[in-house]
């Protein structure tokens, strides 16, 4: 892609309000929710798109789950940790780059915006439920004497809000049983 082809196509994605070219070369997409940074390197041979998601003191927790969705599932698209923020980064020869790609990474960025810690978060939290089974497994106990426990739990106030209605306790406990039942056969002791 030539730098006149990532203009134009900048415009056909974003309202060109919202497009600021900073330099030749390099572009600032401004929107309501979003600061979409897009560099070409000096030699316009390589094309950097930049979307910072968040600071990385609140990602701190879950670098692991970054790391693993950067080679489990981000695809073309890649989290960085750079200056205290995590950025979703494209990187492409430009050369080889085609309009299509180019349209998917900016899409991809913005997905990886707009979900924030949500799916780094679930991934977290599904690997401490399997360390929950492989614990009971291991202590030879059943998915049903596990949710009893569970619930014995939330009863006693070891588990949940202090405040904790028990419609709200009841949700909470429904959630539980539907991960437990979902990753119980998939978890070896």
């Amino acid at each position: 892609m030539t730098p006149s082809e990532i203009a134009d196509t900048l415009k056909e994605l974003f309202d060109a309000a919202s497009i600021n070219a900073i330099t030749p070369g390099s572009w600032q997409i401004e929107t309501a929710n979003f600061r979409l940074l897009v560099m070409l390197s000096d030699d316009e041979s390589w094309l950097r798109v930049l979307l910072p998601i968040m600071p990385a003191s609140e990602a701190q927790p879950f670098i692991e789950q970054f790391l693993e969705a950067n080679f489990d599932d981000t695809q073309e698209v890649r989290y960085a940790l750079q200056q205290g923020v995590v950025w979703g980064v494209f990187q492409h020869n430009c050369n080889s780059l085609v309009t299509e790609d180019f349209r998917d990474a900016i899409a991809r960025l913005i997905l990886l915006h707009r979900t924030g810690l949500d799916n780094v978060f679930n991934r977290l939290i599904e690997r401490r439920i399997r360390q929950i089974i492989q614990a009971a497994k291991q202590q030879g106990q059943s998915l049903q004497a596990t949710m009893q426990n569970l619930d014995r739990f939330y009863a006693e106030g070891l588990m949940g809000e202090v405040n904790q209605t028990s419609q709200a306790r009841e949700e909470v406990l429904a959630a539980w049983r539907y991960q437990l039942e979902r990753l119980w056969p998939e978890v070896e002791p």
